[in-house]
């Protein structure tokens, strides 16, 4: 973590200095803002979180609810999530809390006695070192605490304005603010009032039932539910040996359980299944009482018991795969025609089972997708054509869920005799982990993601997937590191330049490369704003092949060591070298003749281009930068 670049800081640096927008905040909702999120669910949180770093945006969330939510209903965080909260500066401190979970165990029926259940698989979560970061299992409410806390001590000092109810919009082309909301006083004084909020984009995170979907024409299409399961967070005493231990849980007659150990030691959660609805229900399961939802607990379970001593929260619900044909209010014989005023995000434009603990992990993604891209337009870093990716990137992202949800909520309602193998729910586990872990996300060629012409330089670093991190050492003070943990939630894209086999110093691709870079009116560090600092829009980083003592940093080419702040500063913290313990050219699969890996501000690989090719690097950011004025 940097600082003091600005002056001497004695309090906490996680508390940035208030910027912009951010002086002198208003308190009350002002009749104008240039973006306005409705709901302050994980997308909601997520995506002010990513605006709260543009100090000249004026971004205020709205939300029914009179303040913080304190039980939330999602839990599993997936390590693709952890990664972004690490982004966002709070991997470390929500992991400390969290149950992390590293092992699934799976309960079938007895052979010799078909009415108990016995233990007959275990599987590592992550066998194959998808990721560094662990599966976590941490309560909704706190990870939205953590995202309130970034916005909350970001330059634009962003806090949720709570009791306020989204009725309806209209987009009136008119002005520059031309989408027009009403909202109504939901909690708090004045309850009942309306009053109108003009705005330049609005996102809608409003969940399941979303006003602001709905106001865009927009309707959740898919199957309907057919299979029913109560889900309780407990206190209980039980004899079941792996209480404390993931489990899918079959018995022979009387259905299926996912169990999930809690954070905290104590709490547990279960999804208790309920078997098939009947078309004629009209919703009675739903009125499947707590008591109901124990003892089928207890049924499936046998020969052991659970004693519930406190329900922390239930429900019940029937599984549901729809969605939306597209995330923002651009129909689609207009597609190309305008760009979009209003999106929606998470449950507003998918919804899908709890089971593969998706809905927070993938609603968190659609915000950390949309904030930068509103980011970057409204500050006139990038034409507003940037902001139809959007729709394009994340509904392709949102159907591939869907189908992998389908599969894993159908074999979880499985009875035991219809399976072709005993293992056949753990092979399905194992074998699928990448997906449920969050790295089966690969966007597809477009403005923003380059075709694979050169991928065999990083093989790796596939473009279009999520840029994985590897260890290195940092030449200034000598420490390890992980290389993706240096890039933070701050808009900036990302140009790591991994160097050929030269020394630093030395006439070499690196140094031609550094020498456009800094001074080529082509180069995308042209396009930073006079009297910013070099990096303010571009982290260009040089990974050399050579261990931190081999490589002389005075030699090393200044567009790697920019000067900073107000006194103009050296950073000397992005020249590294190769970790002693493993090679990030080896494990990456990187060329040794060097290759510029290009990386989004939401941390997914944009291209892939060898150390000579500035012509191609120049034209492919041509087209995601604009001169001139901001829009704000």
């Amino acid at each position: 973590m940097q600082f003091h670049h600005h002056g001497y800081v004695s309090g906490d640096p996680r508390v940035q200095p208030a910027a912009g927008v951010g002086i002198n905040r208003p308190t009350e909702l002002p009749d104008e803002v240039d973006v306005l999120i409705v709901g302050s669910g994980p997308a909601g949180m997520l995506t002010a979180a990513q605006l709260s770093q543009f100090p000249g945006i004026t971004t205020r969330l709205v939300e029914r609810r009179g303040g913080r939510l304190e039980l939330g209903q999602a839990d599993g965080i997936q390590a693709r999530s952890v990664e972004t909260f690490q982004a966002f500066g709070f991997a470390e401190q929500i992991t400390a809390e969290a149950y992390w979970l590293t092992e699934m165990n799976f309960w079938r029926p007895d052979e010799q006695d078909p009415r108990r259940i016995v233990r007959g698989g275990r599987a590592i979560d992550d066998e194959m070192g998808i990721s560094e970061f662990p599966h976590l299992i941490v309560n909704q409410a706190r990870v939205l605490d953590y995202f309130a806390e970034v916005a909350a001590n970001s330059p634009t000092r962003l806090t949720p304005d709570y009791g306020w109810e989204f009725s309806s919009l209209e987009v009136t082309d008119e002005g520059e603010y031309p989408v027009k909301v009403t909202l109504v006083r939901s909690a708090g004084p004045n309850e009942g009032q309306a009053r109108t909020v003009h705005a330049k984009y609005v996102v809608g995170c409003d969940g399941a039932r979303s006003k602001v979907r709905a106001s865009i024409g927009c309707t959740l299409a898919g199957d309907a539910a057919n299979h029913a399961w109560g889900v309780m967070d407990v206190l209980a005493n039980t004899d079941f040996p792996d209480i404390r231990t993931k489990c899918a849980i079959q018995s022979h007659d009387g259905g299926s359980i996912l169990l999930i150990p809690r954070e905290g030691g104590y709490l547990f959660r279960m999804y208790v299944d309920l078997g098939v609805v009947p078309d004629d229900d009209n919703g009675k399961v739903r009125q499947t009482t707590i008591e109901q939802i124990i003892a089928k607990a207890n049924e499936i379970l046998t020969p052991y018991t659970l004693d519930v001593r406190s329900v922390a929260w239930h429900s019940v619900y029937e599984v549901g795969h729809r969605l939306t044909d597209r995330f923002d209010d651009v129909l689609a014989e207009d597609r190309g025609t305008r760009t979009p005023r209003v999106f929606i995000t998470g449950d507003a434009c998918h919804t899908h089972s709890a089971k593969a603990g998706q809905g927070m992990n993938v609603s968190m993604q659609d915000g950390f997708n949309l904030g930068w891209k509103l980011g970057h337009v409204l500050e006139g870093r990038s034409p507003e054509s940037l902001l139809s990716t959007y729709s394009a990137e994340r509904q392709v992202i949102a159907k591939n869920l869907i189908d992998f949800d389908k599969e894993w909520s159908t074999m979880m309602a499985k009875k035991p005799e219809e399976f072709a193998d005993p293992s056949e729910l753990e092979d399905f586990y194992v074998r699928t982990a990448e997906f449920p872990a969050g790295f089966m996300t690969e966007y597809k060629p477009s403005m923003l993601t380059a075709e694979r012409t050169h991928q065999d330089l990083a093989t790796g670093f596939p473009i279009g997937k999520r840029f994985k991190s590897a260890k290195v050492s940092r030449v200034c003070d000598t420490n390890p590191i992980h290389l993706g943990h240096q890039a933070t939630a701050d808009g900036r894209w990302r140009i790591y330049v991994f160097a050929d086999a030269a020394q630093a110093g030395a006439q070499s691709p690196v140094a031609d490369l550094a020498e456009w870079l800094a001074n080529a009116p082509e180069s995308p560090l042209a396009a930073t704003p006079e009297g910013a600092d070099l990096d303010a829009w571009f982290d260009v980083k040089v990974i050399y092949q050579q261990k931190h003592e081999d490589i002389d940093i005075t030699a090393v080419p200044s567009v790697f060591k920019p000067a900073v702040g107000p006194f103009q500063l050296t950073d000397l913290e992005k020249v590294y070298g190769t970790a002693k313990d493993e090679d990030i050219f080896d494990v990456r699969g990187l060329s040794r003749d060097g290759v510029v890996v290009v990386v989004r501000p939401d941390q997914y690989v944009a291209n892939v281009l060898p150390l000579t090719a500035t012509a191609e690097l120049g034209a492919f950011f041509a087209p995601l930068l604009r001169t001139g004025q901001p829009q704000h």
